[in-house]
């Protein structure tokens, strides 16, 4: 059963990833103003004054114009580095954040380095994905690092994933270790997603 699932999950997402290489530079000039207009937005909305957000990749619906945006309002942003155990450190966005290649080629920032449970003190999550489904649960790149970030937050503040519109879908292949999300934005619309009654 477990073998079906990760066989689903590998062949979406390499379907997903094909189809993110084909956007058009232009496509992602608008995807990027798109996604900072309703980060922005939905961050005023929660009243959020602490929050954690990736830093996109080339081909993901772009987060750094937010990420700069949100430091120069004054809010405290952690954004995350991976590690060799499977977890997550933290790095305090600052204007001059130096940005270069982490691990497996990611985007991650340069500077003091905050532990694991410096995450439990944000009012919103922002993490990245390769799709997520009505229901809310989230297809992510197979590394597992913000499953286990979730799965190990004693109160989490609310969660969303970062997608192209056409990245909403009807059903996302889900494990038991699988963490949902509370809502998506896209770069045209912010939806919160009821959590499933059991």
């Amino acid at each position: 059963m477990a073998d079906r699932i990760e066989q689903a999950k590998r062949a979406l997402r390499a379907d997903l990833r094909e189809r993110r290489q084909t956007v058009s530079a232009h496509a992602r000039e608008a995807a990027e103003a798109g996604v900072k207009a309703q980060l922005d937005a939905l961050v005023d909305r929660l009243g959020a004054r602490s929050i954690s957000c990736f830093l996109s990749t080339p081909t993901e619906p772009g987060t750094h114009a937010f990420v700069a945006g949100a430091v120069a309002r004054g809010i405290r942003v952690l954004l995350p580095i991976t590690r060799e155990d499977g977890l997550l450190d933290w790095s305090v966005a600052t204007p001059d954040t130096e940005i270069a290649e982490g691990l497996f080629g990611l985007p991650e920032p340069v500077g003091d380095v905050l532990g694991p449970i410096a995450v439990n003190d944000v009012d919103l999550l922002v993490i990245p994905a390769a799709a997520v489904d009505q229901r809310g649960m989230r297809l992510g790149w197979g590394r597992g690092y913000f499953d286990k970030t979730l799965g190990s937050m004693e109160k989490c503040p609310p969660v969303y994933a970062v997608i192209f519109d056409s990245e909403l879908i009807d059903d996302v292949p889900r494990d038991v270790h699988d963490q949902p999300v509370t809502g998506v934005v896209t770069p045209t619309r912010t939806l919160a997603i009821a959590a499933p009654t059991a």
